[in-house]
C-alpha cells in the first residue's frame, strides 16, 4: 500500500510550495458544509462529531474586511516580536536540525512565519509541515508516522497561533504520548504559541491576550485551506486527516499578505527580541489559570461544559464565526482591540457584556442547549426539530 504524501500549493493550497508541507487528504471535492445551527445541533446531540463536517466559510463584508486591515497594521510589529522571540526559543532548544509542525489551520500562518524568520535572522530553510489535531481524537498518528520516517522526532516542534484554556495543549500531550507508544517514536509534545493568555506552554511570544489578526477570518488567511476533517467514512485508517482547499474564494485571499505585512517588520525589532529570548524556561512556568478561571465561568454561566466557553480573543472570535454563540463576555466593552468582536456580535444578534473581572479580554459562550433539528455526519437528521 502506497503510503500517503504531502500536499503543497499552489495545487493545494495558497502558501509557496517551500512555505508549508500539508499533511492532509484532499477533500476538495466532497460537500461537508453545512450551517453552523444544523451542525451546533449535531454536535451538542451526540449526533455528530464536530470534525466530521464543515461549517459554511464565513465570507467578509467590506466593514468587516477594513477592521482585519486596521487589525494587521496596528498588530504587525507585537506579531513580528512574538514570531522572533518564539523562533529563538526554538532555535535554542532544537539548533538548525529544527523542524516545524503547525497545527492546522490556525497554526499554519505561525509556522510559515516562524520559518521566515529564521531564513531572514538566521540564513537557515527549515522545513515546515501542517498535521491535524482533532479534539477528543487526537494528533493524526499517520502524520507522525510519515515525519519519524523522514525526521528526527526530537528535532520536531509543535506550533500554533494561541492558546484559550489549554484544551489542545492537554490534547496534544496525551495523543502524541499514545502515538509515540505506537509507533515506538520519541517526539517532545511540547506547544509553542505566539500568545499564551491561558498560561498553559512555555514556548511562547507573549501571554497577553493580544488580537493575532489572523484570528480575525478563516481560510482566507490560511491558506485558503478549510478546518481539518476526520471523518472515517470518507478516509480510510491510512490516510492522513482531510481538509478542502478554497480555491474560488481566491479574490479574497490575504494569506500571503498577512505574512508579507508581518515580516516586514522583522528588521525594525530585532533588538527587542534578542533581550526576551533571553527569559530562561524556568521563569515562565505555566500555571493554568486560564483553565480555572473557564471552570469557574461554566459554573456561573450555568453552561456545565468547559468546552462550550471559548475564552480568549482569538477563540471568542471563532465562536462568532463557526459556532452558535449565546453571549460574548469582555473585560472592556469599549476596548478598540476587540472592534471585529462587536461587529460579528451585532451581525448574529449577540448580546455583548461587560465583566471587568475577566482573566481573558473576552470569552465566547457558545449556546449550551441548541437545537433546530439538526443533521449529522451522514447528512441525516440528528433529531426532529423540539419546535
Amino acid at each position: 500500500m502506497t503510503a500517503p504524501q504531502p500536499l503543497h500549493g499552489p495545487a493545494f493550497g495558497s502558501y509557496p510550495p517551500d512555505d508549508v508541507a500539508w499533511l492532509l487528504t484532499d477533500l476538495s471535492d466532497v460537500v461537508l458544509e453545512a450551517p453552523v445551527e444544523e451542525r451546533e445541533e449535531a454536535i451538542q446531540s451526540g449526533g455528530a462529531h464536530y470534525a466530521e463536517s464543515l461549517p459554511i466559510e464565513y465570507e467578509p463584508d467590506a466593514e468587516y474586511t477594513a477592521l482585519f486591515e486596521q487589525a494587521l497594521a496596528e498588530q504587525a510589529t507585537h506579531v513580528a516580536e512574538a514570531v522572533g522571540v518564539v523562533a529563538e526559543q526554538l532555535l535554542a532548544q532544537r539548533g538548525e536540525r529544527l523542524v516545524l509542525v503547525s497545527l492546522a489551520r490556525a497554526g499554519t500562518p505561525v509556522g510559515v512565519l516562524l520559518r521566515r524568520w529564521l531564513r531572514s535572522a538566521h540564513g537557515i530553510d527549515v522545513p515546515h509541515y501542517a498535521v491535524s489535531i482533532v479534539r477528543g481524537r487526537g494528533i493524526d498518528t499517520e502524520a507522525l508516522r510519515y515525519l519519524a520516517a523522514q525526521h528526527d522526532p526530537a528535532d520536531i516542534a509543535f506550533v500554533d497561533g494561541w492558546t484559550g484554556k489549554g484544551a489542545i495543549v492537554r490534547e496534544l500531550a496525551a495523543s502524541v504520548a499514545t502515538a509515540n507508544s505506537e509507533l515506538g517514536s520519541a517526539f517532545r509534545a511540547e506547544l509553542a504559541v505566539l500568545a499564551d493568555p491561558g498560561s498553559c506552554v512555555t514556548t511562547f511570544g507573549t501571554r497577553d491576550d493580544f488580537l493575532l489578526p489572523s484570528a480575525c477570518l478563516n481560510s482566507t488567511v490560511s491558506g485558503l485551506v478549510s478546518r481539518t476533517v476526520l471523518n472515517r467514512s470518507l478516509l480510510a485508517a491510512t490516510d492522513f486527516h482531510g481538509a478542502k482547499f478554497y480555491a474560488h474564494l481566491a479574490p479574497s485571499d490575504v494569506s500571503n499578505r498577512f505574512v508579507d505585512v508581518v515580516e516586514a517588520a522583522f528588521a525594525g525589532i530585532a533588538a527587542a527580541v534578542r533581550d526576551r529570548s533571553r527569559t530562561p524556561i524556568e521563569a515562565v512556568a505555566p500555571t493554568w489559570a486560564g483553565w480555572a478561571s473557564v471552570e469557574a465561568l461554566s459554573e456561573r454561566e450555568g453552561i456545565g461544559d468547559v468546552n462550550l466557553v471559548k475564552p480568549g480573543v482569538g477563540e471568542t472570535t471563532r465562536v462568532l464565526l463557526r459556532r452558535v454563540p449565546w453571549k460574548v463576555l469582555v473585560r472592556d466593552v469599549r476596548d478598540p482591540g476587540l472592534a471585529h468582536l462587536r461587529l460579528l456580535a451585532a451581525q448574529r444578534g449577540v448580546p455583548v457584556v461587560e465583566d471587568p473581572d475577566l482573566v481573558y479580554r473576552a470569552v465566547g459562550l457558545i449556546h449550551p442547549r441548541y437545537t433546530r433539528g439538526a443533521v449529522g455526519a451522514a447528512g441525516t437528521a440528528a433529531q426532529g426539530p423540539t419546535g
